[in-house]
């Protein structure tokens, strides 16, 4: 679902774009079925749109990339826009990455990870860890009448 809500978004923004954002997609099968909280991707390529991608005089490209690591779950966002100088990633707290690490930080309490890095000085690259969970993973929604309305989908 989390997948097919953000390909959606990035349509409107292709067409906004053009041919100047290029988008791929590297989701490992495994991946497919985990939970992930509700919008946890958007904002991150929304993030690098504005402010990688757009002031690129020649745009750029956007990576979505799912793995699984053992018990956890990788999602990572990257783009080969402007960048950041390495020195100032610590101090770069937008909304949308300040929300989404407090969002985590409320889920997963430590049990998670948060990185935002700038690889080999192009662009930036947001990864993001967690527990990784399945359908097979929890037990019978038959039986669990609070699992309606949850804050969390697969990310397929």
């Amino acid at each position: 679902d989390e997948l097919d809500f953000l390909k959606k978004y990035l349509e409107i923004e292709k067409t906004r774009f053009g041919e100047r954002l290029q988008v791929h997609f590297d989701v490992a099968p495994d991946t497919l079925d985990a939970f992930v909280p509700n919008l946890v991707l958007q904002p991150l390529v929304e993030n690098a749109l504005r402010h990688g991608i757009a002031p690129k005089i020649g745009g750029g490209r956007v990576d979505i990339v799912s793995g699984r690591e053992g018990d956890t779950l990788r999602l990572e966002v990257r783009d080969n826009g402007v960048g950041m100088a390495p020195d100032t990633l610590d101090k770069f707290n937008g909304v949308g990455l300040g929300n989404t690490r407090s969002r985590l930080q409320h889920l997963y309490g430590s049990n998670h990870r948060f990185d935002v890095r700038a690889p080999s000085g192009v662009g930036l690259a947001v990864t993001i860890v967690i527990p990784f969970s399945s359908e097979i993973d929890l037990p019978d929604a038959s039986s669990d009448s609070s699992s309606s309305g949850s804050a969390m989908e697969s990310v397929a």
